[in-house]
């Protein structure tokens, strides 16, 4: 019989099976369910995911997994699903359009759809179209009432009562078109930003090097734009940056270094730069790889204003006592399942469809 408690049992058992899936090491742990059918076959979809992709590297798709199996614990998906009222029963099909900047990008609406008990019609993006499959394959062999619930398709989507579509600020006008006449959730293009104020410790800089070089920056929790006060010395934040030195090995990486420092130069932009990052003055949010936009403030209300009007261009804002519902240092990639993506609460939206 399909229950709540049932939905969530399933998905602690995923989060038991990734937890195998660690940066540490990938090892298989004895007692995890069903590990003789999909343990071998995972982790030939994160070699294929690799060869794909060559943003997904082994260390950040091992980085997503081992950060959704810490979120998929009992503990936090009750926390999480407390908050809300959630229907007993439903027999909608909600579709998600998924974005493929990183892994599994999609999976906290896969999750949210099925946790609420509909049925979910998965569109995903060709940039990531290998890992989640599999894992909804392993959820339908944990849990039977999810069998039939999971459909994925690569054609134009059809049948569904409701969609969370996700995509940049000009496929999102599409979307707002082409979904108009159903209950939706149409995500544009946001980043991340953080406030220095110069009183940050090294230790602080340097938890911000993850939010800036996780997932090689193409998260929309990945800071892309930094503010810093009149006079600021970039040798503090360049200092805090540099554990992240090896990075420009990866020869993607270092292409986009290699072309966006080429153009800054022949347009004359001025620019510091340490061998492997970039910073640029600039009001945009939105930076290009290997690049950190700055941009100077002269006193901290205005800045508190000015990041209050353009909220809805913005993610998360790394800081340190600055401003409400801001983001310790270094913890832009761990949020918590209640932390929705452009402050949506996704199954407040899924209860009432």
């Amino acid at each position: 019989m399909d229950s709540i408690q049932n939905r969530i049992t399933a998905f602690v058992k995923l989060g038991a099976f990734l937890s195998q899936f660690s940066q540490e090491k990938i090892d298989e742990i004895e007692g995890i369910e069903h590990n003789d059918l999909f343990f071998d076959g995972f982790k030939h979809q994160i070699k294929i995911a690799q060869e794909k992709n060559s943003w997904f590297t082994k260390e950040n798709i091992v980085f997503a997994l081992e950060s959704w199996s810490k979120a998929l614990t009992k503990n936090n998906l009750e926390a999480w699903i407390s908050k809300n009222e959630l229907q007993t029963a439903s027999n909608k099909t909600v579709a998600i359009v998924m974005a493929g900047n990183i892994p599994v990008v999609g999976f906290h609406d896969f999750l949210s759809v099925l946790i609420s008990g509909h049925a979910v019609l998965v569109k995903q993006s060709s940039s990531d179209k290998h890992l989640l499959p599999f894992l909804a394959k392993y959820l339908e062999y944990v849990e039977e009432s999810f069998k039939g619930k999971i459909t994925f398709t690569e054609q134009k989507i059809e049948n569904f009562d409701a969609v969370i579509a996700t995509g940049s600020d000009n496929t999102a006008r599409y979307f707002e078109y082409y979904f108009k006449d159903k209950p939706n959730i149409i995500r544009k293009s946001r980043n991340s930003v953080a406030v220095i104020t110069g009183r940050e410790t090294e230790e602080d800089l340097q938890k911000l090097s993850d939010d800036v070089f996780t997932y090689f920056g193409l998260g929309c929790r990945s800071v892309s734009k930094i503010y810093v006060p009149k006079d600021y010395d970039f040798n503090n934040f360049f200092n805090g940056m540099f554990v992240k030195k090896d990075i420009i090995n990866n020869a993607k990486y270092a292409n986009n270094y290699d072309y966006n420092k080429a153009v800054y130069l022949m347009s004359l932009f001025d620019l510091l730069e340490n061998g492997f990052l970039m910073i640029k003055e600039d009001e945009s949010y939105s930076s290009p790889i290997a690049t950190i936009f700055y941009e100077y403030y002269d006193n901290e209300i205005d800045l508190k204003i000015k990041l209050h009007q353009d909220k809805e261009k913005i993610q998360c804002i790394v800081a340190k006592d600055f401003i409400e519902n801001e983001v310790g240092f270094g913890e832009t990639q761990n949020p918590n399942l209640w932390d929705y993506a452009d402050g949506v609460n996704t199954l407040e939206f899924l209860s009432k469809i």
